[in-house]
């Protein structure tokens, strides 16, 4: 078992019966998904809600069931992967492609646990690139007013080559800032830009991180402590 899984699968046992659960996006997310799925099928009795199409058509798969947003008054528990982790639990996430959605899920919900490998703990946010998703409008204005802020943007594409379409139909921006001295006003600066949608900072969000390590320990981090 990898660290990803190892973190994704111990998170899953704070899940308890009767649970409004959100479901993020990444490849340590799905660990979660599938492990919460089996302890649905094993009789835990959730709903839930995820944070791009990826998820939910894996969730489905897993007989977890989804409700429409409409019908959520408060998410108890999202469980999410990230990019980067601060020692303050600030993020950056995003790598996965669902940054707006899973912030406005993490946004919802009571609690937000982060899972990750001890490689996604850092000092100081920023080695990883920001994403910033951006609208198609005159997205070469916003990347030209995103270089301004001392980075060096990259319009992401896939591996065909082709620009990536985000599940709200647009572009992410990965922005090379190398670090970043301050999270909270890079945050604002940035979502101050017209032609940004929002960013991958997470700031304030996460209440918990599982992070698993090579030698199999887990250490669980608050936010405050």
């Amino acid at each position: 078992m990898n660290i990803k899984q190892l973190a994704a699968e111990k998170a899953v046992d704070w899940v308890e019966d009767g649970m409004m659960v959100g479901l993020g996006t990444g490849s340590t997310a799905v660990y979660a998904i599938r492990k919460l799925g089996e302890r649905v099928q094993q009789g835990l009795h959730i709903k839930a809600v995820a944070t791009s199409v990826e998820s939910e058509k894996l969730a489905k798969e897993m007989s977890i069931p989804i409700i429409p947003f409409a019908e959520v008054g408060q998410i108890d528990l999202t469980i999410d992967g990230a990019d980067e982790v601060d020692p303050d639990l600030n993020l950056i996430k995003g790598g996965g492609g669902a940054l707006l959605r899973e912030k406005i899920v993490a946004a919802r919900s009571r609690q937000v646990m982060i899972v990750a490998g001890d490689n996604k703990v850092v000092k100081r946010l920023g080695a990883f690139p920001l994403p910033v998703e951006v609208v198609t409008f005159a997205h070469e204005w916003t990347i030209e007013k995103l270089a301004s802020m001392g980075c060096t943007p990259v319009l992401r594409k896939t591996e065909s080559g082709e620009v990536f379409i985000t599940d709200n139909g647009n572009y992410t921006v990965d922005c090379h800032f190398k670090e970043i001295l301050n999270p909270a006003r890079m945050h604002r600066q940035l979502n101050d830009i017209p032609g940004v949608v929002d960013n991958g900072l997470f700031i304030g969000m996460a209440t918990t991180a599982v992070i698993a390590y090579n030698s199999g320990t887990i250490e669980i981090l608050r936010a405050g402590k």
